[in-house]
């Protein structure tokens, strides 16, 4: 999977267009300033590292985060439909939380510090499928804790609920998440359905990114193997020559012995 340069350039500014029409005022001003500075290295960012994961190609990043928007957008409207309760947040803040969701994936500021960097392993890359690899030179941490503090970093204030949302999104597949999603009694609960949504939008984008790499994959042109052939070893057809003849099943002991020593025109 890639995209073109244009498709880039497309992306990123409907990225910067969600900021424009979503947000105001002081908040808008910071968000921009953010993504700004970072425009360089998110612009080119891939979602993942890995190419069966999702997105593990230049731009795939900002693609993927347009598609998690669209996604939270019509999740949040099917949960509606039906009837849930859908107090207890702003769209503001679920447009905020998809957007932001994954931005600790940019590493740290500073030249050098992105967190996903090509992978310089050929081997690696065609047969692992590993695009990138994990800075070495950064500090380890949580995509989701370096997403919260990227955004203190840049003076963005954050309400419970988007702090909240940014670290559920990933559901259960962080266990820090599982006091979150499986309470034992009603008032430890969540109070809204804001972590649920999220993980049911970045769950669906990411499902289908898998889907479109995997289209890509079958269609191309597989690896074909020669048919395998009943061979035996020198050793293991002197082993079963002597089991026919033991048997006294001349014919077959001859046509075998004629293979292992007769001439090869």
């Amino acid at each position: 999977m890639k995209l073109s340069a244009e498709q880039i350039v497309q992306n990123w500014n409907d990225l910067i267009k969600v900021i424009e029409d979503n947000f105001k005022g002081e908040r808008k001003e910071k968000l921009l300033a953010m993504y700004t500075d970072l425009e360089e290295r998110m612009s080119m960012q891939p979602a993942s590292s890995i190419d069966h994961y999702h997105n593990a190609f230049e731009g795939g990043y900002v693609d993927h985060v347009l598609r998690v928007i669209k996604c939270a957008k019509q999740v949040y409207k099917l949960w509606t439909e039906m009837g849930a309760d859908m107090s207890g947040y702003t769209e503001e803040e679920l447009i905020f939380v998809a957007l932001n969701h994954d931005i600790g994936k940019m590493g740290f500021p500073g030249e050098g510090n992105e967190t996903y960097i090509p992978n310089d392993s050929e081997w690696h890359r065609k047969n692992m499928g590993r695009m990138y690899k994990v800075n070495p030179n950064n500090q380890f941490t949580l995509v989701n804790d370096l997403s919260i503090w990227l955004l203190q970093h840049y003076g963005i204030s954050i309400t419970w609920n988007e702090m909240l949302g940014i670290k559920l999104t990933d559901g259960l597949y962080d266990e820090n998440n599982k006091p979150y999603f499986m309470s034992r009694t009603a008032d430890s609960k969540l109070k809204t359905n804001l972590g649920f949504v999220m993980h049911q939008a970045d769950c669906m984008a990411a499902r289908i990114e898998y889907e479109r790499w995997a289209k890509t994959k079958s269609t191309s042109t597989p690896f074909k193997t020669a048919p395998a052939k009943n061979t035996y070893s020198k050793s293991a057809k002197m082993q079963k020559l002597g089991a026919i003849a033991s048997k006294g099943e001349a014919g077959a002991a001859m046509k075998m012995f004629d293979d292992l020593f007769g001439d090869k025109k």
